[in-house]
């Protein structure tokens, strides 16, 4: 079993985090989803250390908010806001789930892409602008949260497609292990959300997280029929706001 070799591998496709080459054995790609959720616990940790620099060089909120808007797609490479876009482009066409896919093969980008996304990345802020500096590590469980659902929905959800990126890398997956580890990275973020930030925050995150993921399910399978790589990404950049939506809520109710 080559962990490091499956961690690499896991770091080099989902970061921009400098990382060594190495090849991709089918021993390796059996374990790749495991370390998927530890990006986030880096984003998280990075999002942390730019809160305290924010903080000693007294940034101002603006510029604050619009830095932890853009740092997980510069640690990510925007890799999952590309699939977000996709997959806004082929559901706003309201075509059959054969128009769809072909849609998301297209390189091009459509206008309800450009649309969509801009309307996220003003939600996220609006949203982000909302969530105290003290109350940042919430985002470090978010990030962990919604990549465990992601490989979660990976190895269990049906495919659209035979090959592409989500049959790839869910075909050579251990899946009871993935499905383990996910658990444990999912139960632990709740368990730590509730120690950190009280029972509510960890109630209605969880709350937020199962109907995401049953409307992740019920989307890919009756307009794609299955998920892709591309619906992947759609559902990760979902997560992030949603999961960061639900906390902020908490906030307001307690």
């Amino acid at each position: 079993m080559d962990i490091m070799g499956s961690l690499v591998i896991a770091f080099s496709m989902y970061s921009r985090i400098p990382m060594p080459r190495i090849s991709w054995t089918p021993e390796r790609m059996k374990y790749v989803m495991c370390f998927f959720p530890l990006i986030g616990a880096v984003m998280g940790l990075a999002l942390y250390g730019f809160e305290k620099a924010a903080g000693a060089l007294e940034i101002g909120m603006t510029a604050y908010c619009a830095g932890g808007t853009v740092l997980p797609l510069l640690i990510t490479g925007g890799i999952h806001m590309d699939g977000f876009l996709d997959v806004s482009d082929a559901r706003c066409s309201l075509g059959e789930p054969e128009k769809k896919l072909e849609i998301l093969k297209d390189p091009h980008i459509g206008a309800f892409a450009v649309i969509r996304g801009g309307i996220y990345l003003l939600l996220y802020l609006g949203v982000f602008s909302e969530l105290p500096r003290t109350r940042i590590a919430v985002m470090g469980a978010v990030y962990v949260m919604t990549r465990a659902m992601s490989a979660l929905a990976l190895v269990t959800f049906p495919k659209a497609k035979k090959n592409g990126l989500a049959a790839s890398f869910s075909g050579g997956a251990r899946k009871g292990t993935v499905i383990f580890s996910m658990a444990g990275y999912i139960g632990g973020s709740l368990v730590f959300l509730v120690c950190h930030e009280g029972w509510l925050t960890g109630l209605l995150v969880g709350l937020a997280a199962g109907g995401m993921f049953w409307h992740y399910y019920r989307a890919a399978v009756k307009e794609f029929g299955g998920i892709t790589g591309d619906l992947a990404g759609w559902f990760l950049q979902n997560g992030e706001l949603g999961l960061m939506a639900a906390a902020v809520a908490a906030g307001w109710i307690g």
